[in-house]
């Protein structure tokens, strides 16, 4: 039975997860949003966020923002390679609202999918 949970071995939680990610990427972006990935040793995808209160201002809209990546991270984890993403927010994507976002988000992970179909 596939579970759709967030548990603790799916997050990035150090710096040094962060570093290893960030010292060799494999960029995918659109305007709002900016996800990371490097493959990982591990029998699954991991999830990191980086969202600023430069970007986001209010702390209510930085939580549904996460709320809604985390979200489309749990529902397409399975499709995903064994990576570790950084998904980072940029200005303008409070804006943006919930619908528009996660459409958002389902392309990226899609891409980050056929993208590495091939490896």
């Amino acid at each position: 039975m596939i579970q759709f949970g967030l548990s603790r071995e799916l997050r990035l939680l150090t710096t040094r997860h962060f570093k290893f990610v960030f010292e060799h990427p494999k960029r995918v972006s659109t305007k709002y949003i900016t996800i990371l990935s490097r493959f990982n040793e591990r029998s699954h995808p991991r999830i990191g966020l980086t969202i600023s209160k430069k970007n986001i201002k209010y702390a209510h809209e930085r939580n549904r923002v996460k709320r809604l990546i985390r979200d489309s991270f749990r529902k397409n984890q399975y499709q995903l390679a064994d990576m570790d993403f950084i998904v980072i927010a940029k200005i303008g994507v409070s804006k943006v609202d919930n619908d528009v976002l996660t459409g958002i988000l389902e392309r990226l992970w899609h891409h980050h999918y056929r993208l590495h179909q091939k490896y």
